[in-house]
């Protein structure tokens, strides 16, 4: 076993400082996935043109071809390797360094989701070819928004099985995985789709408000007490979720308990995302402008969401205005910067650029786990040997090694307790726990530049 596994590792053995031989299972793996994506350009243009029959077989193609190829590529590079990140190439490689490639690849997902939220009918064909699986799911043809989450479902699935393979040394890693996958498959895919089925509210219920930030507009609130017991049961879930829920849970468990295990935004960025963690900014003045904005939309949505609540109050002239505010809320906060920036901007500025910067949901939750949270990473800044693998995986761009070098717990709001830090450490530095509030801030100090000295020529910490 020992030389199979050795012999496997030498297949994929890196050639150049940036690439690597492709084994032949993973020479198969991508002509697998090229045939799928081929058959969904096929589907593009003539689904409509075909019977329900022919466009299951086609999807069955098109979806096996993409996700066999892929997990067969992913999984016999990562399985032929140790497990936990390799550094090798991170930051050299044209796709994840902010090459050719990784220039390519977001402007192709920013294409993606401009095609998606304004220009629907451009996927006509392909959204056609998903209709035999929306009516099984959902009794109803499918619509843009169903392509989107069928391939929203597809890539957090097969890309968390690489995140499997890749962490399988860390149960934390496996077990958070699972939960992220499980969230995303279930509660944001087959539930909605079945609920749509009986004729009940395609609810989603892992979002609350702010993050869905229509479910507490009265408006939102009313339609669905019309639509009967359930509808109610989702208005109770909403406001229980935001204000009960939330708090007791990020006092016990930190934002972690969301925004890494539950959270599908969080989720496709921990796994289709997750080979661009490194490229998020370590500088303090991405800190400073952090600040800044992410609170800046939560108040923004508490605004609008308190002045609709008073729009009966008000005069009538005001009613046009408020319109417009809401709708100014919902295209940019909801689609420019969730959608477009949020994903598209992956190979360019790491996997959280929304969830760090915009989220109004992880404001809210960074609040409660920076002043009243038992949950803190604890640092043994003896056993440091400044190696840096913890602040260049951090996807949300804290600077880990310096509160290690100084033996200072990590409180702080925008971390999301993904614990990748404490899983790439090779001395067990880093530790996630929960513990008495009064000494989680024991050591703390306030984030200051990295700067170079001049008497040592090395990195240090005013």
């Amino acid at each position: 076993m020992k030389d199979l596994t050795a012999n496997l590792a030498y297949e994929s053995h890196s050639l150049t400082p940036g690439g690597h031989r492709l084994a032949p299972l993973e020479q198969l793996g991508l002509a697998l996935c090229g045939v799928g994506f081929m058959v969904l350009l096929a589907g593009y243009f003539t689904a409509s043109d075909v019977s329900s029959g022919v466009r299951a077989i086609w999807l069955g193609l098109a979806w096996g071809g993409v996700v066999s190829g892929t997990l067969l590529y992913g999984l016999h590079k990562h399985l032929s390797e140790n497990a936990g990140v390799r550094n090798h190439g991170k930051t050299t490689e044209s796709l994840t360094a902010r090459g050719a490639l990784g220039w390519i690849l977001a402007v192709l997902l920013t294409a993606f989701y401009v095609v998606l939220y304004w220009f629907p009918e451009m996927f006509g064909g392909i959204t056609r070819l998903h209709d035999p699986l929306s009516q099984a799911l959902r009794g109803r043809p499918a619509d843009h928004w169903f392509l989107y989450g069928t391939a929203y479902t597809v890539g957090t699935t097969i890309m968390g099985a690489k995140a499997l393979a890749k962490y399988r040394h860390s149960r934390y890693q496996v077990v958070r995985t699972l939960v992220i996958m499980a969230s995303q498959l279930v509660m944001a895919y087959l539930l909605p789709g079945f609920l749509a089925s009986i004729n009940q509210p395609e609810a989603y219920l892992t979002y609350f408000w702010p993050l869905a930030y229509e479910n507490l507009f009265p408006g939102s609130i009313q339609g669905l007490m019309n639509r009967g017991a359930f509808g109610t049961f989702v208005v109770a879930w909403s406001f229980i979720s935001i204000f009960v829920a939330t708090p007791i849970l990020t006092y016990f468990y930190g934002k972690r308990w969301y925004c890494s295990w539950v959270c599908g935004c969080g989720g496709l960025a921990n796994t289709v995302g997750d080979s661009f963690r490194q490229i998020s900014d370590k500088s303090l003045r991405a800190w400073q402008v952090e600040r800044y904005t992410v609170y800046g939309v939560l108040v923004f949505i508490v605004l609008v969401t308190g002045l609709l609540w008073l729009e009966p109050y008000m005069p009538a002239y005001m009613h046009e205005p408020l319109y417009m505010l809401r709708k100014t809320y919902g295209f940019l906060i909801g689609m420019v910067l969730a959608g477009v920036v949020g994903v598209g901007a992956y190979p360019l500025m790491g996997t959280r650029v929304w969830c760090r910067f915009f989220c109004p949901m992880a404001a809210v939750l960074g609040i409660i786990q920076r002043f009243f949270s038992r949950f803190r990473i604890t640092t043994n800044g003896g056993q440091c040997i400044s190696c840096g693998n913890c602040s260049k995986y951090c996807e949300m761009g804290i600077d880990v090694r310096s509160y290690a070098q100084r033996g200072e717990n990590i409180v702080r709001a925008s971390c999301v307790g993904c614990g990748v830090c404490a899983t790439v450490c090779p001395r067990g530095v880093l530790s996630l726990e929960n513990g008495p509030t009064e000494d989680r801030l024991k050591g703390y100090t306030a984030p200051t530049q990295p700067v170079i000295t001049k008497s040592v020529k090395r990195v240090a910490m005013r």
